[in-house]
């Protein structure tokens, strides 16, 4: 393996079984401490061998464990917005591993290239959404089998899971296994098929597995994620079908009918796709409004479970009483869709202000009469254990004789809140105080996350000379880069899929379709789209295969080995916010052809790309601080209004 591996502190005192405090004693005291080779001045990175070195000569460490080394190096060798594509690729080989030990036995005899070619094949199967792009070495994967073949393909697995969890514990939301129990048994599914729309890692889809499901299906927008959520489930033995693409914009499961649906959707989400999808079938019982963006998700789990079944989302408090939703929610509660809504206690949920609301559905059969009473538990302010326990028993009594449950008619009012806390005594104003608490922490979490992805941008150094340029007609002619336009298409029919300029301005999976023609243009990982015409200037870099171009998009189709896509579509972004500041209507093949793009070596542009890249993911940290800071300062005002706030 490489020895290009660095160590953060707290990697260091876990290696020598020591706390945190004693790594900074150790620098502090001994001149001869490795000095730090990355990072930043408060986290600082240092050398893996120097570390060992210094450990062993020091009488603290005589071996670093291999599961350590293997961890370090997978983490050093790849960029660390690429860490999830990383592990998805060890976790194909240890699902190969895990299912034909026999194969790898044989492959591992052949040389580096050879086992690398092998492993293309090898590694690409149906059972795991999309491809792991990321390159991951042979070495490092020979060190993944002997660590394997000590503690199993799983267990490995499990072990970098929650490595890449600890590494990126700002930038990953988990759902806590408890919550995801708890809305398991509340779905009540009995040995059927269970479906997470929305499945991010797949804790809910683990937790039905536990409790005895008979199928798992699951979607996830993040390709990387769904591939870790697919390989969770495989490795330990659970048949699930888990998809990628953007579940509302790209259903995967059109004709999927659950016995339960359970999920935990993006909170504030405000690009769920409102234009694109105001006539979908999904709405019956409203189109949601644009600012609504957790309604989608409880429609369309009513739409993918079969009549009887029951939906438990998880849902922010804001959804329970915002007046853009009254008349979806009213619509739920006369239908006699709605039955329960259950507030959790703060921090049940990741990136939840205040405390997080349970909604329960079930989807009418036909003749179900519509119930009189709808289940408000707020547990709030109860303990885990009892919380849980308390939940279960009303939910299971329900509606024949339950504590809680609100006449119907009190909730159809002028507002239809659903806050369970207004229809239950006893609701204190140290609890309204502590929602504000928990959003300030909140949002000081996601400031500090923010505050840690800039930083990381301080590698990047202030340089006086300006990039030396050219154009991509200058590119063009010299074959590092090909232009097209797609030819004529006959839209809405057909089973070609077409990547249309909507969805890249919308960032979705191709949606249109078209019918087969010998002149279409297929679409490759690694090309780059741009819509023309007047619309928005944006600019895509195709991730996988099996679309056709579609009309209003230039597609640039790059030399590999002369031209970075990511670096690219940087710049081609910041021509079109250039040609938008002019006032221009419309971006030409002309236009296009005159872009200027650095003149640099592959592996400048590659630094360049990735640059681009962490500033795609600030904008996206950015916009979910403003949604986080608007909740807290309605909190806020709120409490002080009522008095359960003070100066």
């Amino acid at each position: 393996m490489q020895d290009s591996a660095t160590v953060a502190a707290a990697d260091i005192a876990r290696l020598a079984g020591v706390g945190r405090a004693a790594v900074s004693n150790w620098r502090r005291r001994f001149d001869d401490f490795p000095s730090p080779v990355g990072g930043t001045s408060s986290s600082p990175l240092f050398s893996l061998t120097d570390v060992e070195d210094w450990l062993r000569r020091q009488g603290k460490l005589a071996e670093i464990p291999l599961d350590e080394r293997v961890w370090q190096e997978l983490r050093a060798g790849v960029e660390d917005l690429r860490l999830a594509e990383a592990i998805g690729q060890v976790g194909a080989f240890l699902l190969l591993l895990d299912r034909s030990p026999g194969k790898w036995t044989r492959i591992a005899k052949k040389s580096d290239a050879e086992v690398s070619g092998r492993l293309v094949e090898e590694l690409d199967t149906d059972d795991l959404p999309g491809t792991a792009s990321t390159a991951v070495t042979v070495p490092l994967l020979r060190a993944v089998a002997d660590l394997a073949g000590q503690r199993g393909p799983a267990a490995t697995f499990d072990f970098l899971y929650e490595r890449y969890l600890d590494a990126h514990s700002r930038r990953v939301a988990t759902l806590s296994a408890e919550v995801a129990d708890l809305m398991v048994e509340l779905s009540a599914f009995d040995g059927g098929t269970v479906f997470d729309p929305t499945c991010g890692l797949g804790t809910l889809l683990l937790s039905a597995a536990g409790s005895g499901a008979a199928g798992l299906a699951g979607q996830e927008r993040d390709e990387a994620a769904a591939r870790i959520a697919a390989l969770r489930l495989l490795l330990h033995g659970h048949q699930a079908t888990v998809r990628a693409g953007d579940p509302l914009r790209d259903d995967r499961f059109a004709s999927l009918q659950a016995d339960a649906v359970v999920c935990s959707p993006p909170f504030a989400d405000r690009s769920w796709g409102y234009e694109e999808l105001a006539g979908d079938i999904r709405w019956q019982y409203g189109l949601p409004p644009r600012g609504e963006p957790e309604l989608p998700w409880v429609q369309h789990g009513l739409f993918h479970v079969r009549p009887g079944g029951h939906v438990v989302v998880l849902m922010p408090s804001a959804a329970a009483d915002r007046r853009s939703g009254r008349r979806i929610r009213a619509q739920l509660l006369r239908a006699g869709a709605l039955r329960a809504v259950v507030a959790l206690p703060a921090g049940a949920a990741p990136n939840a202000l205040g405390s997080p609301h349970l909604w329960i559905l079930r989807r009418p059969e036909a003749g179900d009469p519509i119930p009189s009473h709808i289940l408000m538990v707020d547990a709030s302010e109860m303990p885990w254990a009892q919380m849980r326990e308390t939940v279960l028993e009303r939910w299971r009594s329900y509606p024949a004789d339950s504590e809680g449950a609100v006449p119907l008619i009190e909730l159809l009012d002028e507002d239809v809140d659903l806050t369970p806390a207004r229809y239950v005594a006893g609701r204190s104003a140290a609890s309204a105080g502590q929602e504000f608490v928990t959003s300030l922490d909140a949002m000081a979490t996601s400031t500090a996350a923010l505050h840690h992805a800039v930083e990381a941008l301080r590698a990047f150094t202030t340089a006086g000379d300006d990039l030396p340029k050219t154009t991509i007609a200058e590119q063009a002619r010299a074959g590092a880069i090909a232009i097209h336009q797609a030819p004529r298409q006959e839209m809405g029919a057909g089973k070609v899929l077409v990547l249309t300029a909507e969805d890249v301005i919308a960032g979705r999976a191709p949606s249109g379709r078209t019918f087969a023609t010998a002149d279409m243009i297929a679409l490759t990982s690694g090309d780059v789209v741009v819509p023309s015409g007047g619309r928005s200037f944006a600019a895509r870099v195709v991730q996988e295969s099996g679309a056709v171009l579609g009309p209003g998009l230039h597609l640039f189709r790059v030399d590999p080995e002369r031209i970075d896509p990511s670096c690219l579509a940087g710049f081609l972004k910041v021509a079109g916010s250039q040609i938008s500041r002019r006032g221009q209507t419309g971006t030409s093949r002309s236009d296009i052809r005159r872009v200027e793009i650095p003149r640099l070596p592959l592996d400048e542009q590659r630094r360049l790309g990735d640059a681009f890249e962490r500033l795609e993911a600030i904008e996206v940290m950015v916009n979910r601080l403003a949604d986080q800071g608007s909740a807290l300062v309605g909190l806020g005002r709120k409490g002080f209004s009522d008095g359960t706030l003070r100066n």
